[in-house]
């Protein structure tokens, strides 16, 4: 199982989000309690107001090119376990978000 699904007109994506930290990115993967995988990603802003979630989806728009009206946080809003939902017609874009784990 990969932190990546791949759906009808999408993606679902499962992100553990680290705020407040001392750099921006993407690193490696975590595995919860019920053995669910997330790709880690740090932001250094704190969460507050939703503004590391809008950090976050700044940070994969970049990095997937990807407008992000396109991204959305579908639930873990106010926790460190999120659920996004990518809307892209890009065929095979899990592979390209899986190396997301591999950088910065």
């Amino acid at each position: 199982m990969s932190f990546c699904e791949e759906y009808k007109s999408g993606y679902l994506l499962r992100i553990k989000l680290t705020p407040n930290a001392s750099f921006c990115g993407f690193k490696g993967t975590v595995c919860d309690a019920d053995g669910v995988i997330y790709l880690k990603a740090y932001v250094q802003t704190a969460p507050e107001k939703g503004r590391a979630n809008d950090d976050l989806i700044k940070m994969l728009s970049k990095k997937l090119k990807i407008a992000k009206s396109n991204i959305s946080v579908i639930s873990g809003q106010t926790e460190h376990y999120k659920k996004i939902y990518i809307e892209s017609p890009i065929p095979s874009l899990c592979t390209i978000i899986d190396k997301l784990a591999e950088t910065d």
